[in-house]
């Protein structure tokens, strides 16, 4: 079984404003968590057009960044600096390495809750979330 890009989508839409969390995480959020980068396709592709039902207009993409607080490469490297205009826009502080690289405190933004806040409520609160076996 797969992790559907509508599980991640909706994850996603649960991040806070002004705070990030990492591929793995939403990962793990949504019972697969083994499948980080099956959450960083999933961002990839999201459509821009809002006639999609999950798009970047409302589907908070720019809250999604690696384990290490690192704003991940792309492909066109004009859209990590868009990712971290878009943070910087909702009050995050990104910082710029020497090699370059873009990051934010995880400490001071991160989001890394146990359930997601939908789900509270729907199992027992002291639970993780239920992990998916994983198919061959």
């Amino acid at each position: 079984m797969q992790l559907s890009s509508v599980a991640v989508y909706e994850a996603i839409q649960e991040i806070p404003y002004g705070k990030v969390t990492s591929y793995g995480h939403i990962a793990r959020l949504t019972g697969y968590p083994s499948r980080p980068r099956q959450v960083g396709v999933a961002v990839k592709h999201l459509p821009e057009s809002q006639e999609n039902e999950f798009n970047s207009s409302n589907v908070p993409w720019q809250r999604v960044i690696n384990s290490q607080g690192v704003i991940s490469q792309r492909e066109i490297a004009s859209g990590m600096q868009r990712q971290a205009d878009v943070l910087r826009g909702e009050g995050v502080t990104v910082n710029t390495d020497r090699q370059g690289q873009l990051w934010v405190d995880l400490k001071e933004f991160g989001w890394f809750p146990k359930v997601l806040p939908s789900r509270i409520g729907e199992e027992d609160e002291d639970e993780d979330v239920e992990v998916k076996e994983e198919e061959e």
